[in-house]
């Protein structure tokens, strides 16, 4: 059986050309987003690791907010190997 999932970006940048005006609006839309997939039978759902971002560093607490709102969704990280 095939599956299909995403990799959510989910980076905010305090730019004033950002069309996401905060750090929490992006992770709102993120949360959102996991929900809606879920609804229209998007099967999983990773969010990248944002070392050094002040908003995300570790995306355990959204994978948390995501479970909490789905039931079936499958979540987890999406790692950016550096090397």
């Amino acid at each position: 059986m095939k599956k299909i999932g995403f990799l959510n970006f989910g980076h905010w940048n305090p730019s004033p050309h950002s069309q996401v005006r905060s750090a929490s609006d992006t992770l709102l839309q993120s949360i959102e987003l996991a929900v809606a997939a879920e609804e229209i039978g998007i099967d999983g759902a990773y969010f990248r690791v944002h070392h050094f971002a002040q908003q995300l560093g570790s995306p355990f607490p959204l994978l948390a907010a995501v479970g909490a709102r789905t039931s079936t969704l499958e979540i987890g990280t999406g790692v950016i190997d550096m090397r």
